[in-house]
């Protein structure tokens, strides 16, 4: 049995890995700042162990032993001071990467994302050859992508780092995605950009974690590899087979990606300089992630480490089907 650390464990991803940690044999610890999030750690699988990401006392405890840290935690938002997420996705990173070496964790994975290489065009079939850009924006791809350059520069022959990208986590028990496109079809706030007639990669919440298991097995030390359900689908197509799952009817209603961008562009400079509450409706980083084509290859992930993906697209839809008639029998 080994002893593996995990960040970000009461979050979506963070459960189902636990689950797989737990059912592999694995002793898992999980850093949690909540009674919530222990009470969620623990019905997963994990020994929650309190704390934040700026206590380097209770992550150097809660690695005590590991072999392996997995970072799944993070500031995941459109909109937000840049120093809360610089505090939580940069800073925060550091503290797990010096901890983990400090308690003689042989091994991390990092989990980032594919917004990392917003602000460098068009994510059009992007590998991992692919640099970061040099004119990114928005806080949380630009936290992430100075993220993945600490885990990088901690390498080394004594504790092996390696970065993984999942793009569109999406499954059953999902808090986040699938509730907020649901909340905004119902309250008629859905919209599509230029039709919504373009590709997207997608990973289910299962496909990640087995990248995850899969990296942390044979993941070459400081490389990063995508993650996704093998081929694109087209955007439309599967927000609606989402949205649909809950029994809910996507709507019409299409703008301009044009329009849209200009119009973000100028909500977050009202959100900036005005008194303004909340967030605005739509960020121009938020766009380039699910207003045009993203698509990623995650071939290097397959060739070299044994990524499979093993649940379809179909399948994970039919969960979500079958799992949401549960919650409406009675």
């Amino acid at each position: 049995m080994a002893r593996v650390f995990v960040t970000g464990g009461s979050g979506f991803v963070g459960r189902n890995l636990i689950a797989m940690l737990r059912e592999a044999g694995n002793e898992i610890m999980a850093l949690v700042r909540s009674e919530a999030a222990a009470n969620a750690v623990r019905e997963a699988g994990a020994t929650a162990v309190h704390g934040d990401l700026d206590d380097a006392r209770a992550l150097r405890e809660g690695m005590r032993g590991a072999s392996l840290a997995v970072h799944c935690a993070a500031k995941v938002d459109d909109w937000g001071p840049l120093e809360d997420f610089f505090r939580v996705n940069v800073e925060g990173t550091q503290h797990v990467l010096d901890a983990a070496k400090a308690a003689g964790v042989a091994r991390l994975v990092h989990v980032s994302t594919e917004a990392v290489l917003v602000g460098g065009g068009p994510i059009v079939r992007a590998d991992e050859t692919r640099p970061l850009p040099a004119n990114a924006f928005g806080g949380y791809p630009i936290s992430k992508g100075l993220a993945e350059e600490c885990v990088l520069a901690a390498n080394s022959p004594s504790f092996a780092t390696v970065i993984v990208r999942p793009r569109f986590i999406w499954g059953r028990g999902d808090t986040v995605l699938l509730p907020r496109l649901a909340a905004a079809t119902k309250k008629g706030q859905l919209v599509w950009f230029s039709g919504g007639r373009y590709l997207t990669s997608t990973c289910h919440v299962r496909n990640v974690c087995e990248g995850i298991l899969c990296a942390a097995a044979a993941g070459r030390p400081g490389e990063i590899y995508f993650l996704t359900d093998d081929e694109p689908v087209e955007f439309r197509a599967f927000v609606t087979d989402l949205l649909r799952t809950q029994g809910i009817e996507p709507p019409e209603r299409s703008l301009p990606f044009g329009v849209a961008y200009a119009a973000a562009g100028a909500l977050e400079a009202a959100w900036r300089w005005l008194p303004l509450r909340g967030h605005p409706p739509i960020t121009r980083a938020a766009l380039r992630l699910i207003g045009e084509e993203v698509t990623v290859i995650d071939a290097k992930a397959r060739r070299e480490i044994g990524y499979v993906s093993h649940v379809s697209r179909a399948q994970g839809l039919r969960e979500l089907s079958e799992a949401n008639a549960v919650a409406h029998s009675g």
